[in-house]
């Protein structure tokens, strides 16, 4: 703490300044950190300053580790905070330093909300030191954009800065290299410089890291284009191309691969086709063709499932991030995907479109010129934050000491029995008076238990994508006594609920997952909502061997140990039934963690081969 100490020591002087004061010393300590950089003297001015402005215009106070935690951040790394420590008002500290030294610095979080609230929320601080701040949301025209990304900070989703990256690239032409990017800028009002949105990659400090550059980095960004909205006849093609699909034989003609989300058809699939195929004409007289198209029907039948990963909306198909539990608004499954789940769906034909240009997260974030993060859940993924972003991992202390309890995972049979004892758990929580938050998977899980508690006479409020627009109220509430909340991801990251008075005396929040997640990160960060800042709080785990994670993960001889383990009394029985669960969600932690370097790997090559100067990064 000897770096906290100097900080203290700087704020001595500070807090008898005036407004005007504060501002001409961010003025000269800008000057000095232009010429000196991010030597541990001028950082503790300037995190003195910060902390001293916070305290006048929002009323909060930097606590010694968040002080580490910004320093932490400034030396480009992953500062690791438990959840409620306050990382939102720690990332003011290397964001104000980095800004004051004229660096753009952008504040990368998970979804537009948090995006939108933490702008609104530290704004006042950044203001205080001279310095202006940007928020750029789905949805915003492109001189918004603009304006935006001029200011000294910003705050954007991974997603928006991603694509407004590659739509630069666009509009620069398939001529676009680094030093025709700093002409554009030099340029000045010249009109190709218009064009573009963003002032280059220089700071970003990402909220909730392993989230956006482990988990998020699975599916490579592509800009599509080109295409008119789906004609009669393209219609016509993809419900041949279910109809086809929905007549073969599971098991026999194909065969789904979970792990992989792929279907496979089988010697049995293709001689059907062969012979209910060519009779149609047209595509379905070409072998390869006939069987793509097939392929993906079987794909979109039997592993895109609404309620699940999607759900339809003024008859219109939107993708639900399985990570954050958020719509995904006009992004789209590419190579016909999601025209065939429109089609299923009976939903009006969306233009199809042809990839323009891609990344992948890994490379995109790895061409900032200074990257560094924070999260409450790091230290699983330290080795590939270090092997793909060369960013180490600092585990910060936390304020004050945790008072988080653990319950023992109980798993069920089957899911009938898991949703009974989970309704039983929360009739009998509520009778004590404690709040409770239901983590569910799915929108139709959440959907599912509420139908039952609401059958059981238990008031309750329901926070999924269907509700996106009502969760800043339904968040606000869920700490008061007796409040009982269900929630997707959505409630997973980046919301903090208040315990309302007296809750604390009854133990604090208690947290319930329904399902093991395919990440224990995830399961962590929905715990993660109790026991905050000291606060008492409870989790636990309700799970059945018909869960997803186990089905498709867990070996043929541990379901059938499971199984047995669920018979038997006991805490040894019910130990190992946990433990087989754990062990699938590992198994699918290493699934996801190959899938991850096999996009990289191959974003690389493709870059290698298609380069004629040498690799960008």
């Amino acid at each position: 703490m000897r770096f906290s100490a100097l900080v203290d020591r700087h704020g001595g002087g500070i807090a008898t300044l005036g407004e005007d004061a504060i501002l001409a010393a961010a003025q000269r300590l800008g000057r000095e950190l232009r010429a000196r950089r991010f030597v541990d003297d001028l950082v503790a001015r300037a995190f003195a300053l910060v902390r001293e402005v916070a305290e006048r215009t929002l009323g909060e106070r930097h606590f010694d580790v968040q002080l580490v935690g910004g320093r932490v951040l400034l030396g480009g790394m992953v500062a690791e905070m438990e959840t409620g420590e306050g990382k939102t008002l720690t990332a003011t500290l290397a964001a104000c330093t980095a800004a004051l030294a004229g660096i753009p610095v952008h504040v990368i979080t998970v979804n537009d909300y948090l995006a939108r609230r933490d702008a609104e929320w530290m704004g006042p601080v950044y203001r205080g030191l001279g310095l202006t701040v940007g928020v750029v949301v789905h949805g915003m025209e492109h001189a918004d954009r603009r304006a935006a990304y001029a200011s000294d900070v910003t705050y954007v989703t991974n997603k928006e800065v991603a694509f407004d990256y590659l739509r630069d690239r666009l509009a620069l032409g398939p001529r676009a290299s680094r030093t025709l990017l700093q002409l554009e800028r030099l340029a000045g009002d010249d009109a190709r410089a218009g064009r573009l949105v963003l002032r280059g990659l220089s700071y970003a400090i990402v909220d909730e890291a392993d989230s956006v550059l482990i988990d998020e980095a699975r599916t490579p960004l592509i800009i599509s284009g080109g295409g008119a909205a789906g004609a009669a006849s393209e219609r016509r093609l993809y419900s041949t191309a279910l109809a086809l699909a929905s007549r073969l034989t599971p098991g026999l003609d194909f065969a789904i691969d979970e792990q992989d989300r792929a279907a496979r058809l089988t010697e049995s699939g293709m001689l059907r086709l062969d012979e209910n195929a060519p009779p149609l004409g047209g595509v379905w007289t070409g072998r390869r063709r006939r069987e793509e198209l097939v392929t993906k029907a079987l794909t979109a039948l039997h592993l895109f499932h609404r309620d699940l990963h999607y759900i339809v909306r003024d008859r219109k198909v939107q993708i639900i991030d399985e990570y954050t539990g958020r719509l995904m608004s006009d992004r789209s499954w590419e190579h016909g995907l999601h025209q065939l789940i429109e089609v299923k769906e009976e939903c009006p034909l969306s233009a199809r479109h042809d990839a323009l240009t891609r990344i992948s997260y890994q490379r995109f974030f790895r061409r900032y010129l200074m990257l560094c993060g924070m999260t409450g859940t790091a230290r699983e993924t330290a080795a590939e934050l270090w092997s793909v972003y060369r960013l180490p991992v600092v585990s910060i202390p936390t304020n004050r000491p945790l008072r988080r309890r653990r319950h023992a995972d109980r798993v069920y049979r089957d899911a009938e029995a898991r949703w009974g004892a989970v309704v039983e758990r929360i009739a009998a929580l509520h009778g004590q008076g404690r709040p409770i938050l239901v983590g569910t998977r799915s929108v139709a899980a959440s959907e599912h238990l509420s139908a039952r508690l609401a059958a059981a006479g238990l008031p309750h409020r329901v926070l999924n994508a269907r509700q996106d627009k009502e969760e800043a109220d339904i968040v606000a509430c869920a700490g008061e006594l007796g409040r009982i909340t269900v929630a997707t991801n959505m409630a997973g990251r980046g919301t903090d609920i208040r315990l309302a008075p007296r809750v604390a005396e009854l133990g604090g929040l208690h947290v319930i997952a329904t399902e093991r997640h395919e990440a224990g990160r995830i399961d962590r960060q929905l715990f993660g909502r109790c026991g905050r800042q000291g606060d008492p709080g409870s989790h636990e785990v309700f799970a059945s061997l018909e869960d997803e994670i186990v089905a498709v993960h867990a070996g043929r001889m541990e379901r059938r140990l499971a199984r047995l383990a669920t018979r038997m009394p006991g805490r040894t029985a019910a130990w190992l039934a946990g433990l087989v669960v754990r062990r699938a969600q590992r198994a699918a932690e290493r699934l996801h963690s190959r899938i991850r370097r096999d996009l990289l790997d191959h974003d690389e090559q493709r870059e290698t081969a298609l380069a004629f100067a040498g690799r960008p990064e």
